[in-house]
């Protein structure tokens, strides 16, 4: 794969210029971090170089000064609300979080509740994290929060708030998903800490959209294409002009939001650090790009793939045609369209050869394999198979035997209740492990697993569930043509 992204470049800068905003506030910083803090694989995916725990890798590389706080909605926890990765509720991905951080060496504060108002479910949790140790303190509604000012930085407001000690330079603020009351949670904090007379300040981690890139740069209109969802758009800063007369990019609900937190910070402060949304940023990740080319080019990729994802989701009744015709406007400033996606030709004309469904990936060199149904292998396992051999330079042979093979498709059709004898890509791979004890050919393949990590995979129709989950976990990009196999009302 081709770089455009130099992360050690920007980890340094990123480091050094939090260090800086730390020193802005007499040594002490609380700073909300939007997205992810590592799996970030958007990023990697529309940077190349960019390695998905680049955030904490930065974090490590100033441990000694960091201590992180978690914050989830009370809400969240009593609707039980999921996170759609990782089919957990964020009240157990809190935990995972705990875990997460501790098992990397950072010193975790505690959990913060917000808009707590007595919810059981909240209530339960809490006694939760005291057994098992964990510090956690209530946050609650504020009437007509964040307009009355006045009222928000008072002792009705804020105010009436716990407060969670911290000792460190730079907490962290994150959350398991949006909606948390992380930006609260550190104007919280801050009031609480300057009425201890501690002057600390606040700033935002977000990595997209690019400050100092244009606003219809690839990469910004990649990161408007993962938020189609949220009706959100990308927007000139218009504080930031005013101020400076420079243009620069951010989010319209941070624009839009700003000055009444400028109003916030003015009243907790005595006056407000920043002039604009873009001020009160610290992401340094436009720096990093090394190769604007290869980076414009991956991220018109993750365009296309995000209007195959939205188009699938559309078809499963997941998501609104609407967010189609968005993405179609987002395609168009890009200048792509669905022509430009080869693997995607590719899948789409052997399916029509061979008369079933069929796939193609693109290898990191450039070229293009395609698999297609068979009697033992679903399209998926097919592509994946010719994949491996490809990596490791192997020929077009039977690696797995149909002796592995026959068992497996045995035990579904009749014992496990599958309608499908065909092995799905996890199956295939089972099978091909399984296969290494007796053939050496099967064994290397095994060991070119890693090599697929960043390709990308199109199928002519929607593939199964557990293929999707195995080509994820193996770092491939799938994606599929908004189409099921068959005409049937039940897709599982």
């Amino acid at each position: 794969m081709r770089i455009g992204f130099d992360n050690d470049k920007y980890i340094e800068l990123q480091a050094n210029h939090i260090r800086e905003r730390i020193a802005q506030f007499d040594g002490k910083l609380y700073l909300e971090f939007g997205g992810k803090l590592f799996d970030d694989y958007h990023a990697s995916r529309v940077l190349p170089g960019f390695e998905p725990d680049s955030k904490i890798r930065m974090l490590k590389s100033m441990m000694d000064d960091v201590e992180i706080i978690i914050a989830i909605n009370a809400n969240d926890i009593e609707k039980n609300k999921i996170r759609g990765d990782l089919g957990i509720g964020y009240d157990d991905d809190v935990l995972r979080l705990l875990d997460v951080f501790s098992s990397m060496g950072f010193m975790v504060g505690g959990v913060v509740i917000t808009r707590y108002t007595g919810q059981p479910s909240a209530e339960a949790f809490r006694t939760r994290l005291a057994a098992l140790g964990v510090r956690s303190c209530l946050h609650y509604p504020i009437a007509n929060y964040p307009t009355d000012i006045e009222g928000i930085v008072s002792d009705n407001g804020f105010g009436k708030n716990e407060f969670m000690e911290t000792t460190r330079p730079l907490v962290v603020v994150t959350a398991p998903g949006p909606g948390s009351g992380k930006m609260a949670t550190c104007l919280s904090q801050i009031y609480h800490e300057h009425k201890r007379g501690v002057k600390a300040g606040y700033a935002k981690y977000e990595t997209f959209p690019i400050w100092n890139l244009p606003l219809r740069h690839p990469v910004n209109i990649a990161y408007e294409a993962a938020t189609v969802d949220l009706d959100d758009a990308n927007a000139i800063d218009p504080f930031h002009l005013e101020a400076y007369g420079e243009s620069t990019v951010n989010y319209n609900r941070d624009i839009e939001v700003f000055p009444v937190l400028k109003a916030l910070m003015e009243r907790i402060m005595g006056e407000s650090p920043y002039q604009s949304p873009t001020d009160m940023g610290v992401n340094m990740a436009g720096l990093g790009i090394s190769d604007d080319e290869i980076v414009r080019e991956a991220a018109k990729r993750e365009i296309l793939r995000r209007y195959f994802h939205t188009s699938v989701a559309v078809k499963q009744g997941k998501a609104e045609s609407i967010q189609i015709e968005k993405l179609r406007l987002l395609m168009n400033q890009a200048g792509v369209n669905e022509a430009d996606f080869e693997v995607r030709t590719k899948a789409l004309l052997k399916a029509e050869a061979t008369g079933g469904p069929a796939g193609a990936i693109e290898m990191p060199d450039g070229h293009i394999l395609t698999g297609k149904t068979s009697d033992l292998l679903g399209a998926a396992s097919a592509t994946l198979m010719n994949a491996l051999k490809y990596a490791a330079g192997i020929g077009d042979i039977d690696v797995i035997s149909d002796t592995a093979i026959h068992p497996i498709c045995h035990l579904k059709t009749q014992h496990l209740g599958s309608r499908n004898p065909r092995l799905h890509s996890d199956e295939t791979l089972l099978a091909l492990s399984v296969s290494t004890t007796t053939n050496p050919i099967a064994e290397e393949l095994m060991k070119h697993t890693d090599a697929l990590r960043g390709c990308d995979a199109f199928f002519s129709v929607i593939i199964s569930e557990a293929d999707e989950r195995l080509y994820k976990k193996l770092g491939i990009n799938v994606c599929c043509e908004p189409r099921y196999e068959l005409s049937t009302y039940y897709h599982k």
